[in-house]
């Protein structure tokens, strides 16, 4: 039976530190009826730095026998301002992401797991990751975005209203 994973990379939000540091984050969705992962539904933002994270993880974890897409490339003339390189590194995420989701291999990454299905920061999915939290990977997961569902239908209600492809 072949399994479906869907991921959308959607939603970018200015999200300012100060009056000089600010940065862009993006809404990660992820639907999938695969056996690989506890939640069927999950939710999360990232920003372009954990993405680049997860990429060398992933590659470290997997140690050199998986040949990894490449991310979009940082633009040094990047720009908050601008909606069309915003759609672009949007589209370069998502891209890069469902190849991620393609290899059989990559899917049991605890890092892949954490950077998907948890709100943890890098050092916090890092720490998690290695054994060195109290709560292990599987936790963090079913910690992330804990919310009730009366029922099937109200599953799929949120579904079609947070994590639609547009």
């Amino acid at each position: 039976m072949l399994q479906v994973i869907s991921v959308w990379v959607r939603d970018p939000r200015i999200q300012k530190n100060d009056f000089w540091h600010a940065y862009i984050d993006y809404e990660v969705c992820l639907h999938t009826d695969s056996v690989c992962f506890t939640k069927k539904l999950s939710r999360v933002r990232r920003r372009y730095s954990e993405f680049v994270w997860l990429r060398q993880k992933l590659q470290e974890n997997s140690m050199l026998m998986v040949k990894l897409p490449e991310l979009p490339p940082k633009n040094p003339f990047f720009s908050m301002n601008n909606a069309q390189q915003i759609a672009e590194r949007m589209k370069g995420l998502q891209m890069f992401l469902e190849q991620i989701l393609q290899n059989p291999l990559l899917l049991s990454d605890s890092c892949l797991h954490l950077f998907l299905q948890s709100q943890l920061s890098v050092s916090s999915m890092q720490a998690c990751a290695t054994g060195r939290t109290s709560y292990s990977v599987a936790q963090a997961v079913q910690r992330c975005g804990l919310r009730k569902f009366h029922s099937e239908g109200d599953l799929h209600k949120n579904l079609d209203t947070s994590c639609d492809s547009d």
